[in-house]
């Protein structure tokens, strides 16, 4: 069986950023995609999320964005990706989902639906999609209405007139706020108070992801950049503001059939609930290879100088992370592929894994 210098899990930004450094340095690998075309989990959001929703997608490597647009984002962004794998002929192979993977010997074996894979180095960059996450409140199952997460929510006309609960403390609980209020009465629950800011610079930038990368440098799981970075309204969302739509208000303590209900007693009745708590890292897969530390995270190997650059697995080198902690972002994912396709380079150069930090 061919045995691939690397491979390549996932082809959203990180993994055709990945790709495109590696091919410049002249590895040999594949690129197993688990969607049928082209996009990433782009492909997947709400038909409504225009390109001016998504605070802009960063450029691919050697190449530019599509402008900012009312286009919807699950159109534009696999078309451009679709452009960019052809134009740089990227080993792409999908459908192709990833069961878990091994190693034997020197090699790590990628198990599949289509078989065997044999490769001495991995890049992951299987990002966050496909593990929404809807955490645990007493009598979820007993509620009458529909619950949604983000990663299904259909757009503000299915809720049109209804009383609409949404839950979640981040960018798209503010982005589905800004579209459902002024089409149905809508309530805002956060367990945290909101931090807004005004403004956004590269100081804040900065700081943001070197507290995500001091987390993922000791194993911890990693946090999200907006908890750091704090919440902004943009022109489309002044009129929900208008409405009262960011009231914030705390926690609930469980839920009925027809609403939810305060510890102090107080009642809401609402027709839906949609949960925008949020994602985990899909790395199911890599249990295998034991590389979560005591704390819960997979630690990396941080690199002087690149905050945005840590992506080799401390456990085990031969593995690298890219899209994950400080580089989860569309910014990061792209230094993220750089930086793994000169560990992966490093690693497979006489010397093995000497200077993977350097």
């Amino acid at each position: 069986m061919e045995v691939w210098d690397s491979l390549v899990v996932g082809a959203g930004q990180a993994g055709l950023a990945s790709s495109y450094f590696l091919r410049r340095r002249g590895i040999e690998h594949q690129v197993l995609d688990a969607n049928p075309r082209a996009g990433g989990a782009w492909q997947h959001r709400w038909g409504s999320l225009g390109m001016d929703d998504v605070h802009g997608v960063a450029d691919l490597p050697g190449s530019e964005a599509p402008q900012a647009s009312r286009l919807p984002a699950n159109v534009v962004v696999p078309d451009y990706f679709d452009a960019y794998e052809r134009r740089h002929d990227l080993p792409v192979v999908r459908p192709v989902r990833v069961s878990r993977v091994d190693s034997e010997d020197d090699l790590l074996v990628v198990r599949t639906d289509r078989g065997e894979w044999r490769t001495r180095t991995l890049v992951n960059a299987t990002g966050t999609w496909t593990r929404p996450f809807v955490p645990y409140y007493p009598g979820i199952d007993t509620f009458a209405g529909e619950q949604v997460h983000t990663a299904d929510y259909p757009g503000p006309a299915h809720f049109r007139g209804l009383r609409v609960l949404v839950v979640g403390g981040g960018a798209s609980a503010v982005q589905h706020l800004g579209e459902l209020a002024p089409v149905a009465d809508t309530l805002w629950v956060t367990r945290r108070e909101p931090v807004w800011r005004e403004g956004f610079d590269a100081a804040a930038g900065l700081a943001a992801v070197t507290a995500v990368e001091e987390r993922v440098r000791r194993g911890l799981p990693p946090a999200s950049v907006v908890s750091v970075t704090g919440l902004a309204l943009r022109p489309q969302e002044w009129e929900a503001a208008r409405l009262g739509a960011y009231d914030r208000l705390p926690a609930f303590a469980r839920i009925e059939s027809d609403g939810v209900r305060w510890a102090d007693g107080r009642f809401e009745p609402v027709d839906a609930i949609v949960w925008a708590t949020g994602f985990r890292p899909a790395l199911d897969h890599l249990a295998p290879l034991g590389l979560r530390s005591a704390e819960g995270g997979i630690a990396l190997e941080p690199v002087r100088g690149n905050v945005q650059g840590a992506t080799t697995a401390v456990r085990d080198p031969r593995v690298q992370l890219v899209g994950y902690g400080p580089s989860a972002s569309t910014v990061g994912a792209s230094r993220a592929g750089r930086q793994a396709a000169l560990a992966v380079s490093r690693f497979l150069a006489p010397g093995g894994t000497e200077g993977l930090s350097a």
